[in-house]
């Protein structure tokens, strides 16, 4: 698993030309922002983000020089099998989350609009500002300003109050944008959460990512890449919180404050639902086996985006793609899910197309010690160093399974400059229970 140190020289290369590129994102009809598109949501398989419907000529070369060039990207090596041939989306990533390896890639720095899937860098930015579950923030009009038109929420009301914990449930299970706009309003403000998520995108080496808007709502030169969100997945899921909240499946959230005839004041609550349809099942769709996370989008500009994380046999995938121009239901998912199976066959047997790199501000010198948090020290472990995961279902639950524990490894930085993942560390078990269909 040990690189040498060209992940410096290919990055700062990289990192020149990037910046040199410019967003092209071009507003198409009325933007929604949805986990879950309806019929009238749902975007045109020709919508396009770009000038063209074709990947420009020169990407970014972040990663690799192999990553930068248009088309599939694969070096298979001997016994490795082919890659699903049934794939229709724009750009694809399939990486190892623990040595960041990227396995292959179909036009991995194409700039596309992101759609929800955005939300991942609008968590890996705030989360450690708004750690404490139980912080408490009640909702005035301001908070909810600036929601566009058929924006997904998850009923977030004015003037009631709400957990930090139910605020980040709302991100990520409803990928309600309501929950964003609170959050960026404890924060500073939207103009303050763009700033901090360009800032964090740019510190993590997402060049081809750049905010307008931090609930991933269509706006004019909004885009990322399916390299950069497999990035900003990668990062997030070092941060327990990150893990936990992207592995549930369905949570209770509050709900209105009522009062009954007798005059008492009772608060209601009612069930939300991981939009994540890898996570969940659908109607035709299996939850796929081993996933644990990451985030699902869809707006009229962007088609249907995800980024899924999954662990088997001691092995973590992270697969990225976007807007897959088949017009079939959940068709996203299906071609993350035939990406991951192909990706946990061919793990071994084939040659790296390029790397995940690490943060810019990443220690080169003798090597970082993870927190606590990041080694598991906040949560169980399998206590061997071997990777956590679980399949158990409650009986009698009634549920379609539970949610994997994941190894998303933690990142060490060792002397000589190659951001490695110097072991496997055992990050908390992540059990989640859902009830059966």
């Amino acid at each position: 698993m040990k690189k040498t140190a060209k992940s410096s020289l290919l990055v700062t290369s990289a990192t020149l030309f990037s910046l040199s590129l410019t967003a092209t994102a071009i507003a198409t009809g009325p933007a929604v922002a949805d986990g879950t598109p309806t019929p009238s949501q749902k975007a045109s398989p020709k919508a396009s983000t770009s000038p063209t419907a074709t990947p420009p000529a020169d990407m970014s070369t972040v990663g690799g020089a192999q990553l930068g060039k248009a088309g599939t990207q694969v070096n298979l090596g001997s016994g490795a099998p082919v890659l699903p041939k049934d794939l229709s989306a724009r750009s694809w990533v399939v990486a190892d989350a623990e040595s960041g390896d990227v396995l292959a890639a179909h036009n991995a720095h194409w700039r596309l609009a992101p759609a929800s899937t955005l939300k991942m860098l609008f968590a890996d930015a705030l989360l450690p500002k708004f750690s404490q579950r139980e912080e408490k923030h009640k909702v005035v009009p301001s908070d909810l300003a600036g929601i566009g038109p058929g924006s997904s929420v998850v009923g977030i009301k004015e003037d009631e109050t709400y957990t930090v914990k139910d605020l980040w449930l709302g991100v990520f299970l409803a990928s309600g944008n309501d929950a964003v706009r609170v959050l960026s309003a404890m924060n500073g403000g939207v103009d303050q959460t763009v700033q901090d998520m360009n800032a964090h995108a740019e510190e993590l080496q997402a060049l081809d990512t750049h905010v307008v808007s931090p609930d991933g709502y269509d706006e004019v030169g909004q885009v990322s890449s399916a390299y950069d969100l497999t990035l900003i997945a990668r990062s997030g899921l070092q941060k327990k919180d990150f893990r936990e909240y992207s592995s549930t499946v369905r949570a209770k959230f509050p709900g209105e404050t009522k009062k009954n005839k007798k005059g008492k004041t009772t608060r209601t609550s009612f069930e939300i639902q991981n939009t994540n349809r890898l996570l969940t099942g659908d109607y035709g769709l299996d939850v796929y086996k081993g996933i644990a996370g990451v985030k699902n989008g869809n707006t009229t500009n962007a088609g249907s985006t995800f980024t899924g994380v999954a662990e088997r046999d001691g092995k973590v995938l992270l697969v990225t793609v976007m807007n897959p121009e088949k017009e079939e239901a959940n068709e996203v998912y299906k071609e993350t899910a035939r990406l991951l199976d192909w990706g946990f066959q061919a793990a071994d047997k084939v040659e790296p197309v390029g790397e995940l790199v690490p943060p810019k501000s990443a220690d080169t010198g003798t090597g970082a010690q993870p927190d606590a948090e990041a080694s598991g020290e906040a949560g169980g472990s399998s206590g061997d160093g071997s990777p956590v995961a679980a399949s158990a279902q409650e009986p009698g639950s009634g549920g379609v399974g539970v949610a994997l524990g994941i190894t998303g490894g933690v990142l060490v930085l060792l002397a000589g400059g190659a951001f490695l993942v110097n072991r496997r560390w055992p990050l908390p078990d992540l059990v989640r229970r859902r009830p059966r269909r």
